[in-house]
């Protein structure tokens, strides 16, 4: 097993770690440790809200979670040598659920999918689907299954939500201010359009007193991904996936978490993914001046890890960029589309007795498979769902017989 160089007790919360880790972004964050290039280490991670979601059948934890504690980073992690305009070269060789724990939390077993209400966060289909939902799955080896979506097993493709470098001050003051900017233009919007910095909840690793203030006050908030690579939430990030990360500051000052058994591409229900606690191993290296030899002036290039589950049929759904509910056109709007071809798959699912919210937990953490298939031909750009048919234990392809409908129970909801 690697060296671990950043240890989680999972129970207790990231706070009252011996080496705590962080929750916002900011170069003065110190290091919990250092490697050198060639290094390969393990980091060890709690669930992203630091184990507010429990195994219950209620979502009264999902509807009522504090997001100004997310996302609980492992990390940073310095690499001797690393200087602002180098690469650093990040190599996933395994990662996994909690390997042993005595506490009852995400990843020991099992892990959980979320609906977030609208007005802390919502998803992707949220005006569909405005309050809260939960479904746990319990993990059989490498496969899933959830007492809240009967009928369903598949096989996961582990991944790390949310993994990146530091950003320079400079950056970060870039990143506050076009995100404030976006706020403004309409401020009173639920859910907002962006989260600025907030002090409330900032975890800063060992920083104490005005330095720790300091990245309260200034820290970005870890939703969104930005150029730092940060929360992707890109599912082939798996096993075997190598990452060229833009170096901001020296040490460059890795972390991660996040820790997901399953997603589908989009992670559309927000809290989409399972859910988990667990570990990741890690190679690192560095290409010295690798931003200018490559062109990366931005976000993070990556090769795919060739580790997936193996599904080659699949039934796939169809989005173009029309509001249907007011036919209303919108030139060449891939995100809309995306949204539609989501919402025909749920339609589908529905009429072999699931509910809507099981079918939107279902395509949030299911392996399916999202592509943008066209954006020339105007004005509709056309986005595309695929749904392996081997995940299901009944036959979900049309026949003439028509869809083999049965009571498949609810999935847990809020009270």
């Amino acid at each position: 097993m690697p060296e671990v160089v950043f240890s989680v007790d999972q129970s207790m919360s990231m706070r009252d770690q011996k080496v705590p880790g962080h929750n916002r972004w900011h170069p003065a964050i110190p290091p919990a440790a250092t490697v050198r290039p060639g290094s390969e280490f393990r980091l060890e991670c709690r669930d992203w809200t630091d184990n507010q979601i429990g195994n219950n059948d209620s979502a009264n934890d999902v509807r009522d979670v504090d997001l100004t504690r997310v996302h609980m980073l492992s990390g940073p992690i310095a690499v001797e040598g690393a200087e602002p305009g180098d690469l650093l070269v990040v190599d996933i060789l395994d990662l996994g659920p909690i390997p042993q724990s005595t506490a009852d939390v995400a990843g020991a077993g099992w892990g959980y999918t979320g609906v977030f209400a609208r007005e802390n966060g919502g998803g992707f289909l949220t005006d569909q689907f405005p309050d809260s939902y939960k479904a746990v799955w319990d993990f059989h080896g490498q496969q899933a299954t959830s007492r809240h979506i009967p009928g369903v097993r598949y096989t996961g493709i582990t991944h790390p939500g949310l993994l990146g470098t530091a950003p320079s001050a400079d950056l970060l003051a870039s990143w506050n201010a076009r995100e404030q900017a976006l706020i403004d233009t309409d401020p009173h919007r639920v859910p907002a359009l962006a989260l600025p910095p907030l002090a409330q909840n900032a975890l800063s690793g060992r920083l104490t007193g005005e330095e720790a203030d300091a990245v309260a006050r200034e820290g970005a908030r870890t939703v969104p991904a930005r150029e730092n690579g940060g929360n992707q939430d890109i599912k082939n990030l798996t096993r075997g996936a190598r990452i060229f990360y833009p170096v901001q500051v020296p040490g460059a000052l890795l972390s991660g978490g996040d820790l997901h058994f399953s997603q589908g591409d989009g992670e559309i229900t927000f809290c989409g993914a399972i859910e988990m606690g667990g570990f990741i191993d890690l190679h690192v290296d560095l290409i010295k001046d690798g931003m200018r030899k490559y062109g990366v002036t931005t976000n993070p290039i990556f090769m795919p890890g060739n580790v997936e589950p193996r599904y080659s049929e699949f039934i796939s759904f169809v989005g173009i960029s029309v509001d249907h509910s007011t036919n209303t056109n919108h030139y060449l709007d891939a995100t809309l589309a995306y949204r539609n071809a989501c919402l025909n798959a749920i339609e589908y699912l529905k009429t072999f007795g699931y509910t809507g919210e099981q079918a939107y937990l279902l395509l949030g953490s299911a392996p399916i498979e999202g592509r943008l298939s066209g954006v020339v031909d105007t004005p509709n750009a056309c986005s595309t769902l695929y749904l392996p048919t081997a995940i299901f234990d009944f036959d979900i392809k049309p026949t003439a017989e028509g869809p083999r409908k049965a009571d498949r129970g609810q999935c847990a909801v809020t009270s």
